[in-house]
């Protein structure tokens, strides 16, 4: 009975840890605004119109038909925020090089996806969104985290639009919350089983939100098709945080995200 009762009380303990370690932070008195929206992934690109992702037309578009916009940010050699997804430039300009390899003068000679689209600023994104929709801005880390939220923290003093800031390093996002407390910060996750970029039990963390006391997010963005896992629905229904759900395809996958709550990225469709 002595075993019984002391495994019994050390799965309880494991189990408290657990719902500790998931624990989030809410801001529910900001969350109206925010949430009111849909977000257009990357922009409302559209590659068949030669609207590439992360373009400013992508993100005009956006902005013009009432959607808020999903962008990512990286940081270059000579600490300036560029707008685009990829840190290996191949796919979408057709280089073989690191974003954080080159200066802003080199990424500006570039071109996005064989058209006459530049890799825009953040600088040049932010005032499209000002007295309009707000922005979820991604952070993307190489490396320099430090320096990416730095850098970020710098760009949005006196911004007057609004905006939250996620990433899938919760050490980015410990170290915004340091230099910017008041900012709305989110936990990028998924289901890392098989992403040969993770280390197998770095993914088992993060996918199942156990660095969530490292991060302390005020909102949790994971992608649709993983949507069951156990610890986003515990965050969900104990922590009552906000999801955001991405990326959303179809009108179909739409009502089922927003039937559960969540605030949508989408892209290739208009939602309505």
């Amino acid at each position: 009975m002595a075993v019984f009762s002391g495994l019994l009380y050390g799965l309880l303990a494991l189990f408290l840890l657990y719902l500790l370690l998931l624990r989030c932070k809410r801001r529910l008195r900001r969350w109206p605004l925010l949430t009111q929206y849909r977000y257009a992934h990357r922009g409302l690109h559209d590659e068949a119109a030669g609207i590439p992702e992360n373009s400013l037309t992508a993100f005009r578009r956006a902005a013009e038909m009432g959607y808020g916009a999903e962008l990512d940010v990286h940081l270059t050699r000579d600490g300036r925020l560029v707008v685009i997804h990829d840190s290996d430039l191949t796919r979408l300009c057709g280089v073989s090089r690191q974003v954080e390899e080159m200066t802003a003068a080199e990424l500006s000679g570039l071109r996005l996806r064989g058209t006459e689209e530049p890799i825009p600023f953040l600088e040049q994104v932010l005032p499209l969104f000002v007295d309009r929709q707000p922005l979820v801005i991604e952070m993307k880390v190489a490396r320099n985290s430090v320096q990416l939220v730095d850098a970020l923290c710098a760009a949005l003093e006196g911004y007057r639009g609004d905006y939250c800031v996620e990433c899938f390093d919760p050490w980015a996002l410990y170290v915004l919350r340091l230099r910017r407390p008041d900012c709305i910060r989110g936990q990028l996750s998924k289901k890392f089983a098989g992403d040969k970029h993770v280390h197998p039990l770095v993914g088992f963390l993060a996918g199942n939100l156990l660095l969530n006391w490292l991060s302390k997010p005020d909102f949790i963005a994971y992608r649709y098709g993983d949507r069951r896992n156990l610890s986003l629905r515990l965050c969900r229904k104990l922590y009552r945080v906000q999801e955001f759900s991405w990326t959303i395809t179809d009108a179909q996958q739409q009502k089922q995200a927003e039937d559960g709550g969540a605030t949508i990225i989408f892209e290739g469709f208009l939602p309505q």
